[in-house]
C-alpha cells in the first residue's frame, strides 16, 4: 500500500466541502501528511466570448488582472477561516489559489506536488442537473493520476 505522506483538499468554499475537508484533515493527521487546500477561481478570460461573435466587453479586458487581484484576495480570506488556527499551528499546511478549469487545475497541482490523495466534496447531482452541469470531482477522478477520495454531505 502506497504511504500517505501529501493529502490535497480541494475546496469550492461550499457545505459541501465542509466533510470533505473534516476527513482531509482527519487523514493529514492520522497518516502525519503534508495538507495542501487548494481553491480554483474560475478563470475569467476563458468565459470572454470571441469578439468576432458581435459581442464586445468595453473595458473587460483592460480590468481583468484587478478583476483576478479581487477575486484572489477574497478567496485567499475564505481559504484561511477553512481551517482551525489550532489544526494550522499543530499540522503542516499549504495553501493555494489557482485560476483556470477547476478539475485541469486541480489535478495539475496534484502532480506538481506529489500528491498521493485527493480529498474533495460532491454535490450528488443526478439527473438532468448532472447532465448539464457534470460533476468536478467526476472530471478530476477521471483525470488523477493519484487516489480521489469524495465526500458525499
Amino acid at each position: 500500500m502506497r504511504e500517505v505522506q501529501q493529502v490535497l483538499f480541494a475546496t469550492d468554499f461550499s457545505e459541501y466541502s465542509h466533510q470533505a475537508r473534516d476527513f482531509a484533515c482527519q487523514l493529514a493527521e492520522k497518516f502525519g501528511a503534508r495538507l495542501h487546500v487548494i481553491h480554483v477561481v474560475h478563470n475569467l478570460a476563458i468565459e470572454v466570448p470571441e469578439f468576432g461573435m458581435g459581442l464586445a466587453f468595453p473595458g473587460y479586458l483592460e480590468n481583468l488582472s484587478e478583476v483576478k487581484h479581487e477575486l484572489a484576495a477574497k478567496a485567499q480570506v475564505t481559504l484561511a477561516k477553512e481551517l482551525t488556527e489550532n489544526f494550522k499551528e499543530d499540522h503542516n499546511v499549504l495553501f493555494a489559489i489557482q485560476f483556470g478549469i477547476p478539475d485541469v487545475e486541480i489535478v495539475k497541482y496534484a502532480n506538481q506536488n506529489a500528491i498521493d490523495l485527493i480529498v474533495m466534496g460532491t454535490h450528488g447531482r443526478s439527473g438532468i442537473s448532472h447532465v448539464l452541469v457534470g460533476s468536478v470531482a467526476e472530471r478530476v477522478i477521471e483525470k488523477a493520476t493519484c487516489p480521489v477520495t469524495t465526500v458525499r454531505s
